[in-house]
């Protein structure tokens, strides 16, 4: 408990042992700011994959299109009864064929916006969204193939499963990627406190024969590097909230590239950054100090 109140309230006396500036102090400092602002980036990518999964997977798997493919003088008779086969199909919350202007706005992004499809042998599509409990896929295709055979049931389960995977990959990489930065910052912030206490050798020795034991060195060490880690981590936040503040919003129209923010909750990720940045840097000091001073005696 004593050596807890010392780390938080510090000793002056005990400071005195770590040098306040030098190369260690900016390593430490630049280590940590920088890591913390990528470690920013790397959540919002993740938390940003994780709604893109979760979006994408709630919106194809309550859809389904029927697309309707049949000579122009039964498109219309097909059509009708492809709808009756639905209102009558329990799962189904409502079914309703696209008209010619909203047919053309989903090949205008491909074909440009004066593509004519009544020159066109154009199949007729059905938007199909599902209730609750869900339909069932196999019996609606037996069903419209004895009744409608130009109808192509497609329940977007080919599409869903590779765009949600590819979401989850991405979260997953963007969670491995904080794991790596994590590391990279214990691994910086080692040698710059070996470097330190090396340095410092001579200052030990004499701490050591007035009686200072290395537990009171290693505090102050630990103590220095975990207070330059945590002021390092906030301003590395601070500047990538303030990068990721600067994107441009969500939207329909630029998809996943303009929602890489945080919502709600989602917010406490980049505060907890300084305070594990510190607790990462107390432990990856205490023992490179601990191994230091053995090796030191």
């Amino acid at each position: 408990m004593n050596a807890i109140m010392k780390l938080v309230m510090g000793d002056a006396q005990a400071d005195r042992v770590v040098p306040p500036t030098g190369f260690t102090a900016r390593l430490t400092l630049f280590a940590s700011g920088a890591m913390a602002f990528l470690t920013v980036f790397a959540l919002a990518l993740s938390l940003a994959s994780g709604r893109l999964a979760h979006r994408w997977g709630e919106e194809l798997a309550r859809s389904a299109t029927i697309r309707i493919s049949a000579p122009a003088d039964q498109m219309a008779a097909q059509t009708e009864a492809a709808l009756t086969v639905l209102r009558q199909t329990p799962g189904i919350a409502s079914a309703r064929a696209l008209t010619d202007e909203e047919q053309s706005a989903l090949l205008a992004p491909w074909f440009g916006a004066d593509l004519p499809l009544d020159t066109l042998p154009m199949p007729r599509l059905i938007e199909v969204v599902e209730g609750y409990p869900p339909f069932d896929a196999q019996g609606l295709r037996l069903r419209l193939a004895a009744e409608v055979p130009g109808a192509t049931l497609d329940d977007h389960t080919r599409w869903r499963k590779p765009l949600v995977d590819a979401a989850q990959s991405l979260r997953r990489l963007g969670w491995l990627s904080i794991l790596l930065i994590g590391g990279a910052m214990a691994a910086m912030i080692t040698l710059a406190a070996q470097a330190a206490l090396a340095a410092n050798h001579q200052v030990i020795e004499v701490l050591r024969l007035v009686g200072a034991r290395d537990g009171y060195i290693a505090l102050a060490f630990v103590r220095r590097f975990t207070i330059r880690a945590f002021i390092g981590a906030a301003v590395g936040v601070s500047l990538g909230l303030l990068g990721v503040m600067l994107l441009p919003s969500a939207s329909d129209e630029g998809g996943f590239l303009t929602g890489l923010g945080f919502q709600g909750a989602s917010w406490i990720w980049p505060i907890l950054i300084p305070p594990l940045g510190a607790g990462m840097a107390l432990l990856s000091t205490g023992a490179a100090a601990r191994r230091t001073l053995r090796r030191l005696s």
